[in-house]
């Protein structure tokens, strides 16, 4: 009998999960307007979207495909909270909601192919345990990443991630 998709990937995201709200924890709200240079994202931006990446779980395991700008439509808004403790609540929601779906997930569903659409055409078109594992895991660890520098050209500690960091 072999391991089951699930069983394999949800300890994964777990961890990286856990590293996340870590990473997210040590910012300051009055610096969520910094940016390292003016073609980068704010820490504001890349804290939600650190925090909203985590319900694409959702969208990804119950729907075959996304449009983040429909036909006729608007683009998908970002969410844009001005607040660490509102982007902390919606980080936690997300991976509450994201959890019991990888679990409940079977390797059918996860070998079932998910594509990312603009104007209806295909950006991106992968196996669902594929996008969970690029586009959500993966996706988190580079933002993630991004946030480590930020924290540490503020002056503010970083976090252990794989051991403890130089702040540790």
């Amino acid at each position: 009998m072999s391991t089951s998709i699930a069983t394999l990937l949800l300890p994964e995201f777990e961890q990286e999960m856990g590293g996340v709200r870590r990473v997210l924890e040590r910012i300051p709200t009055d610096k969520l307007t910094w940016k390292a240079h003016e073609k980068s994202n704010t820490i504001g931006w890349v804290a939600n979207h650190l925090a909203n990446i985590p319900s694409w779980v959702e969208g990804t395991i119950q729907a075959d495909e996304w449009d983040i700008h429909p036909v006729g439509g608007e683009p998908v808004p970002s969410p844009a909270h001005e607040d660490i403790d509102a982007i902390l609540e919606m980080f936690d929601a997300n991976v509450a909601l994201a959890k019991p779906l990888l679990a409940a997930t079977d390797d059918e569903t996860f070998a079932k192919p998910w594509s990312l659409l603009v104007q209806g055409e295909p950006m991106i078109t992968s196996t669902k345990v594929g996008v969970v594992r690029t586009w959500v895991i993966n996706h988190s660890i580079h933002h993630r990443g991004i946030m480590t520098v930020y924290l540490r050209l503020n002056d503010i500690p970083v976090p252990g991630l794989y051991g403890p960091s130089g702040d540790e």
